[in-house]
């Protein structure tokens, strides 16, 4: 048996450029993106967290207030009963029952203060991680982006019991996948052909688009919903924050 240096000599040539190829222009701009993007996730937890720190303060505050109105409201209830005790037989169920009134009066000021001060800082909590998350969708925004979001979807679909994926896949259901920007046409056939896979079984896709995502893919059917979006890990943040309250 005779070896073909020539051959073999330019078979490894061909197989350096390639590995140079691959880490010049693959391996290096991913690792690049995946570092800017841990970058970004850690900064928009820790406006998170400020803002978590904000409201508690804000609480602080109504707590405080709350507390005024309450020495507010034993003052006005001791000079009502102070004045029911000096008023004759005659007005003394008159006096109760304005006393009473002017306390419920007091507890309901307090209540709608509170209240309206929570639901303030809420929305300004809200407002902030929506902003933050905006930002660094619109700078992270791409295929790469959208392969992980396409990624953690499957990983979704992959831990449903399997009658609800079988139901998923049944002639008669529609599925639709939602995504913050547009997909390309690759990027759909990529998509069709992972959540069939995902599945267990052939799927039709309907594509849309919807901004309000703010990054990320949601698919649905009519009894079905894998939420996988900033916008609905926003919604769980803020559920949780507002349960720490």
């Amino acid at each position: 048996m005779s070896i073909d240096w020539w051959t073999l000599g330019l078979q490894t040539v061909n197989i350096v450029i390639l590995v140079w190829l691959l880490q010049r222009f693959f391996w290096t701009p991913v690792a690049g993106m995946i570092a800017e993007r841990r970058a970004a996730a850690q900064k928009a937890l820790a406006d998170a967290q400020a803002a978590r720190d904000e409201a508690r303060a804000a609480l602080a505050g109504v707590e405080k207030t709350r507390a005024g109105f309450a020495g507010e409201r034993d003052k006005i209830l001791s000079d009502a009963h102070a004045e029911a005790e000096s008023a004759s037989a005659v007005k003394s169920v008159e006096a109760t029952r304005q006393a009473a009134a002017l306390v419920e009066a007091a507890k309901a000021g307090v209540a709608n203060d509170a209240e309206a001060a929570t639901r303030a800082w809420a929305s300004r909590s809200s407002d902030l991680a929506v902003d933050i998350a905006k930002r660094l969708a619109a700078r992270l925004d791409g295929p790469a982006v959208r392969r992980v979001f396409l990624d953690w979807a499957l990983a979704a679909i992959r831990a449903l019991p399997a009658t609800a994926r079988q139901a998923a896949t049944g002639s008669s259901v529609a599925l639709e996948a939602t995504s913050a920007t547009p997909l390309d046409p690759a990027e759909q056939k990529r998509a069709i052909q992972s959540i069939g896979e995902a599945f267990g079984a052939p799927v039709d896709i309907a594509f849309k688009t919807d901004p309000d995502l703010i990054a990320g893919l949601e698919i649905r059917t009519t009894h079905l919903v894998v939420s996988n979006s900033w916008r609905a890990d926003l919604t769980r943040i803020l559920a949780e924050l507002a349960h720490d309250k």
